[in-house]
């Protein structure tokens, strides 16, 4: 049982591990223990394998760029598993421990972030996350459709915020102590 104490309101975001990283357990495995390790609280989790069609959907707004098939092919290669992670300032804070979105600039500028330690191109870059409180939001919703965002924020994060809580090996999520 940890207490986990914030001084300030928790908020969400979307993490995803992507099929590259997912395919290499090890791999895998060191990006949830870096979620744990910088004291974000898993909220959910799951593992899903998207179609072509949920990958075209998702990435709507870069239909036409030079990547976007590239993106859509990769991101439905394979399994993935998706987060919701809560921590102060939990958007930010998570884009800051995956580095920048181009891997040879995450090598240089943090080589100890996700994808300059884990990552092999732009594409194949181990992680996603949300980059703004409203794409959180949105995004959350297309991941996990049976979550209420609202709901959370109202009525689970006080809760959450002031513990007591434990992370549940088997769920591998953390809960709070009368669930």
């Amino acid at each position: 049982m940890s207490t986990f104490r914030w001084s300030r309101s928790l908020q969400l975001t979307l993490a995803v591990i992507k099929p590259d990283a997912v395919a290499h357990p090890i791999i895998s495995d060191a990006v949830h223990q870096r979620i744990l390790d910088n004291r974000f609280l898993i909220v959910k989790n799951k593992e899903l394998q998207w179609r072509a069609k949920d990958s075209e959907h998702f990435y709507h707004e870069h239909a036409g760029r030079f990547f976007y098939q590239r993106l859509v092919e990769f991101m439905s290669s394979g399994p993935m598993r998706a987060y919701i992670l809560a921590h102060e300032d939990a958007v930010q804070q998570w884009r800051k421990i995956m580095g920048p979105t181009k891997v040879f600039r995450a090598r240089i500028t943090a080589p100890e972030s996700i994808r300059g330690h884990l990552g092999l191109t732009d594409t194949r870059n181990t992680t996603h996350g949300s980059d703004s409180v409203e794409s959180a939001c949105r995004e959350i919703s297309f991941f996990f459709p049976e979550f209420d965002v609202t709901r959370w924020y109202k009525k689970q994060e006080p809760l959450y915020r002031t513990g007591p809580i434990y992370y549940d090996e088997e769920t591998l999520e953390h809960r709070l102590a009368e669930e």
